[in-house]
C-alpha cells in the first residue's frame, strides 16, 4: 500500500502513540463506570478517542490525496527552540525556581516573559506588537484568574507588592 500523505501518516501516528499512552497510564487508576466514574475513566476514554482519530488520519494519509505528495519538511529548529524556551521560562517566572535562589515573579511577568520569547519563533519579531499582545493577555489573565476564579497565587513580584 503507497502512503499518499506523509504528513498525515505520522500525525495519525503520534495521535495514536498519544492516546494509547494516556489510555495505558489510566489503567492504573481505577475507571469505574459511566454511572460511577473513578479518576482513571476521563484519560482512558480520551484516550481511546484519541487512538481512534489518530487510526482515521491513517487510514486517509493511505487512501487519499496525490501519489508522493504532502511530504515530510526539515525540521523548524527555530521556533520549536523558542516555544520551547518560552514555556521553561514561563514556568520559571511565575514559580521561580527555590533550589537556585531564583524567587517568583508572579504571572504578570510570567506572561511578558512568555509571549516577548514565543513571540521570536515567527519569521519577523516586532516588540511593539508583542509588548501589545503581552499587555492585553496579561490583563485578561489576572482578570480571570484572581480577579474572577480567585485562585490564590502570586500576581506580581515580591519586591512590588511587599
Amino acid at each position: 500500500m503507497k502512503i499518499k500523505s506523509q504528513k498525515d501518516l505520522f500525525s495519525g501516528l503520534l495521535f495514536m502513540l498519544t492516546g494509547g499512552g494516556f489510555a495505558w497510564s489510566a489503567t492504573s487508576y481505577r475507571i469505574g463506570t459511566s454511572a460511577s466514574m473513578g479518576p482513571g475513566f476521563f484519560p482512558l476514554m480520551l484516550g481511546g478517542l484519541l487512538v481512534l482519530l489518530g487510526l482515521l488520519v491513517v487510514l486517509r494519509a493511505l487512501a487519499m490525496g496525490n501519489e508522493g505528495g504532502d511530504k515530510v519538511s526539515a525540521w523548524a529548529w527555530k521556533p520549536l527552540f523558542f516555544v520551547i524556551v518560552a514555556n521553561l521560562l514561563f514556568g520559571v517566572l511565575l514559580s521561580g525556581l527555590p533550589s537556585f535562589k531564583v524567587p517568583a515573579m508572579g504571572l504578570v511577568v510570567a506572561i511578558f516573559g512568555l509571549t516577548l520569547v514565543a513571540g521570536m519563533a515567527g519569521e519577523q519579531f516586532k516588540l511593539k506588537d508583542s509588548l501589545l499582545l503581552a499587555s492585553v493577555l496579561a490583563l485578561v489573565s489576572y482578570l480571570t484568574f484572581i480577579g474572577v476564579l480567585k485562585l490564590q497565587f502570586q500576581a506580581w513580584p515580591a519586591f512590588i507588592t511587599g
